[in-house]
């Protein structure tokens, strides 16, 4: 059993989480089709995604999480349309041109994020989210900065995308605090490109 197997078994992360909250208020601007979930834990992504019509790979290495992320899918009435992968995702083999949504959640992706925005089709959304190096003091996530993003990293990562959205900061859930930085990157470069609108914004003026 790996370490997080007994995390999960242990019920250190809810069973039944929300998921992240860019991609649930940002759920409707997305393209339609075929999503990948990286490092999916319990699912909370992917089984919200696969609520919304998507085909979803859920990867992750701990036999629990896809276990629970399973009984998830079915509580919800979509395990038709959540496939599970256990895998190492230092050296699982995402497939090319194959995704319209890609998401990971607190996978510190630096090394894979060249390979995932491969998997990404043109005009693709990427979702990610991770733990920031931070001075002040906070409550959850890794104890030290190695595996932790660098103040702007995930930014200047997407770079060569097209970002949507990018917010970091420290956020308080159940009285914990985290430092937490969060992208949303469509896979296509250019001066002139069509944008979504943004949910539940107007502009005046």
């Amino acid at each position: 059993m790996t370490t997080w197997d007994e995390r999960f078994r242990r019920g250190d992360y809810p069973a039944d989480p929300d998921p992240a909250d860019l991609l649930r208020q940002r759920v409707e601007t997305l393209p339609d089709g075929r999503a990948l979930d990286v490092a999916t834990g319990t699912g909370r992504n992917a089984v919200f995604l696969a609520d919304h019509g998507y085909e979803v790979d859920a990867v992750d290495r701990s036999r629990v999480g896809l276990e629970t992320t399973r009984e998830g899918a079915r509580e919800r009435g979509v395990a038709d349309r959540v496939n599970l992968v256990q895998a190492d995702l230092n050296e699982y083999a995402f497939p090319v041109d194959s995704y319209d949504v890609v998401t990971v959640s607190f996978f510190r992706v630096v090394d894979r994020l060249p390979d995932l925005r491969a998997a990404l089709r043109d005009g693709g959304v990427l979702f990610a989210e991770h733990h920031l190096r931070t001075t002040d003091p906070v409550d959850v996530g890794p104890p030290g900065d190695r595996y932790r993003l660098a103040a702007d990293e995930l930014l200047r990562l997407c770079l060569d995308m097209t970002v949507l959205a990018y917010e970091a900061g420290r956020e308080e859930r159940d009285g914990r605090v985290a430092a937490v930085a969060r992208i949303l990157a469509r896979n296509s470069t250019g001066q002139r490109q069509s944008y979504p609108f943004l949910p539940g914004e107007t502009l005046d003026g």
